[in-house]
């Protein structure tokens, strides 16, 4: 979507420089700390994780923004810097006369969220949410996978993920066909766009993306939402890992009548399992409202004793 944010005063301030650029988001303090990671120089920016997957390739800490800016611009005159980045700040919350002087007008009620940081490199990676980016300073290059593509992206672990959610494996600047040969598969079916300042970009629910900051001061904000959910449904994400409990290592023959259990009762691929039934006996296969899923948490609390 290009220029859908062309006229918010923070684009006019980044086309102007960085530091005019910092000098316009610091002119309202910042209301708390914030949360930064680092990875060393040897990572150009790559954000991922340890050469033995125990851990991640950066560290974690605290301080306030100002001083994370200024370190940002010194960061400039380094021939390699470390990866710098302020990730997924409630803008609302920090910077309140930024939330005021830049808005998204097709999202008036979606709490944006900012990221700050230089030349970094995030795996790609999906969010269980709808998206809107808006690139605010700098270029930022995006690069998308559908769903189905998930084979193909070797994903990470579950437990542990610099993401929120896996990460593939793959590193998209130098992949190694031998490690993830299915990667050829996937490329052919990705879709990359670069950002300027002011342009944004929609990602749908759980599209695969990796994204590559291409400046030495880049900003971008980004709204989250769901839409079409009823109130109290549980969470897609949550219910995945359960299955994995439930269903991966039974014997091949059991799976399959789970499978034709879950396209059933779940994805209701012979249409509504309880059609035939009167309303009063629905129960958990009734229509969806919040009373119904508090219940349903209960009988599953229950289950899992």
């Amino acid at each position: 979507m290009r220029g859908l944010v062309s006229d918010w005063p923070a684009v006019a301030a980044a086309r102007e420089g960085d530091e005019r650029f910092v000098d316009y988001l610091t002119s309202g303090p910042a209301t708390r700390p914030v949360t930064a990671i680092a990875a060393p120089p040897g990572e150009h920016g790559r954000f991922f994780y340890n050469a033995d997957l125990t851990g991640f390739n950066f560290v974690t800490g605290q301080g306030h923004l100002p001083m994370f800016l200024s370190d940002l611009l010194l960061a400039r005159h380094v021939p390699d810097p470390p990866g710098m980045a302020v990730q997924s700040e409630d803008i609302s919350q920090l910077l309140p006369h930024f939330a005021r002087e830049n808005r998204l007008h097709l999202l008036p009620r979606v709490s944006p969220r900012i990221w700050i940081g230089n030349r970094i490199r995030v795996a790609p990676h999906y969010d269980v949410k709808e998206n809107i980016a808006c690139c605010v300073a700098g270029r930022r290059r995006f690069t998308l996978f559908p769903p189905d593509q998930i084979g193909n992206l070797y994903p990470g672990p579950f437990e542990l993920t610099p993401a929120g959610t896996p990460v593939s494996m793959v590193n998209m600047d130098a992949p190694d066909l031998v490690a993830h040969p299915r990667f050829s598969e996937a490329w052919k079916h990705a879709a990359q766009a670069t950002l300027m300042p002011g342009d944004a970009i929609y990602i749908p629910y759980c599209w695969w993306h990796g994204v590559e900051s291409l400046e030495p001061l880049s900003v971008l904000v980004n709204y989250w939402w769901n839409e079409g959910e009823p109130e109290g449904v549980g969470g897609p994400y949550d219910a995945l890992l359960h299955a994995i409990l439930a269903y991966r290592h039974l014997p091949p023959a059991r799976r399959a009548v789970w499978r034709g259990m879950l396209e059933h009762y779940v994805f209701e691929a012979n249409g509504d399992p309880a059609a035939h039934l009167p309303e009063r006996a629905k129960g958990v296969l009734g229509a969806p409202e919040p009373g119904l899923f508090t219940r349903m948490r209960q009988i599953i609390r229950e289950a899992l004793g």
